[in-house]
């Protein structure tokens, strides 16, 4: 923090002072060392309001800094998310999706466009079922459809289909794409699927998350469709960020 930084000596006293909890030490102040203590910060605050001020937003900035990038780091933490692309990736795309969502069937055609243009992008899916049941049904089929390297097109069928979906709808995508239909139902409700779900949904908390599509890309988090070029442009800040 610049600002904090730059804060002279007293100030860094006087800010420990006022900000620090109680202990020890401080009970073997006298009275009149307590008083004259007391008596500085008033004189401090009352001189330098606008300082005091500013270091509060400094900290308020830092704090929400941090949080944001706890919550990205939940995003990144993919494990067991339906992807398609290279393990190593330089760019990567992180999608909050459901099957029965019309934006993010949408915006489709593009991801796949950006990803055969670009082979060194990734996009990993995170399974976010908010709309329907027939969303959370979908979500565990492609979540188990990536146990069985058969991901992409699963995925392919679900995002072409056209009105609702249900569970005839998943099981047929599954068989198009040439998955083990009984495995398949089985790791759909075993222990990992769910969890992945689970970390999901905190990403999405932590990230406020309420609807879908939404991507994150690098440092930004993109609610809504957004077009193509709008999605190389993002592309492009990110890899300029790691440069």
């Amino acid at each position: 923090m610049p600002r904090l930084a730059s804060l002279p000596i007293i100030g860094f006293f006087v800010f420990a002072i006022i900000f620090s909890p109680p202990h020890n030490a401080r009970a073997d102040l006298s009275e009149q060392d307590k008083a004259e203590v007391k008596a500085l910060i008033g004189e401090f605050i009352t001189q330098n309001p606008e300082l005091i001020r500013d270091v509060l937003t400094e900290l308020a900035i830092a704090e929400q800094t941090a949080r944001e990038q706890a919550a990205y780091s939940l995003v990144r933490n993919d494990e067991g998310d339906p992807a398609i692309g290279p393990a190593d990736a330089a760019v990567t795309i992180y999608e909050f999706s459901d099957y029965n969502c019309g934006y993010c069937k949408r915006i489709f055609a593009d991801l796949q466009s950006v990803l055969s243009e670009l082979p060194d992008v990734k996009l990993v899916v995170k399974e976010f079922p908010i709309l329907a049941e027939s969303s959370v049904v979908a979500a565990k089929a492609a979540i188990a459809a990536q146990r069985q390297g058969k991901f992409p097109g699963f995925h392919r069928t679900m995002m072409t289909w056209r009105g609702r979906i249900d569970e005839k709808t998943v099981l047929s995508a599954a068989r198009t794409a040439g998955l083990e239909i009984d495995r398949l139902q089985t790791d759909m409700e075993d222990d990992l699927t769910l969890s992945v779900l689970t970390k999901t949904r905190a990403a999405a908390t932590a990230l406020e998350i309420r609807g879908t599509p939404a991507l994150v890309i690098g440092d930004r988090l993109i609610p809504g469709a957004i077009s193509k070029t709008e999605i190389l442009d993002l592309i492009n800040q990110a890899r300029a960020a790691k440069n």
